[in-house]
């Protein structure tokens, strides 16, 4: 029987340990840009204190916001996609361009925009998604877009 010596126990204790914080630091799927191995919810990278939370539901193939008065300033939307089909959430206007990372169904993710007065597009960019319906606008300052309620709505974005 062989007795492995003690230099032979630290350099697999060394090995061992070296591993796992490889294994730790390449992931438990921890927050990314989005693809296969991304979790199911995204914390913002830095949660502003002042932002006004915006819930935007992603179904096949409509955009519902949880508000259609906005004021400029911050705001924290949260995407969750509650359709069978991947999706994501952009917007276009005075402000810039933001847009989340793209989403699998069930999976949720959080960003922080500051949107500046004027109109903006709302929508989703996953390919034909806009066309098929997924697309909404919204006003910022000024008197807000008229809000829908789920029953009179054709099941569109507009």
């Amino acid at each position: 029987m062989i007795i492995p010596n003690t230099r032979d126990r630290v350099l697999v204790g060394v090995a061992a340990g070296g591993l796992a914080a490889l294994l730790a630091a390449c992931g438990g799927g921890g927050g990314g840009t989005g693809g296969a191995g991304s979790t199911a919810t995204t914390p913002p990278a830095k949660a502003a204190a002042s932002a006004t939370p915006v819930t935007a539901s992603l179904t096949d193939f409509h955009i519902q916001l949880s508000t259609q008065k906005f004021q400029p300033g911050q705001y924290t939307f949260t995407a969750e996609n509650k359709g069978q089909h991947e999706h994501a959430l952009e917007l276009d206007g005075p402000g810039g361009h933001d847009r989340s990372k793209t989403l699998e169904p069930g999976q949720s993710t959080v960003f922080t925009v500051t949107l500046k007065s004027g109109s903006y597009q709302v929508f989703c960019p996953v390919d034909g998604h806009k066309d098929l319906g997924m697309k909404t606008s919204i006003t910022v300052g000024g008197s807000a877009a008229p809000s829908r309620s789920d029953s009179t709505s054709s099941g569109h974005g507009y």
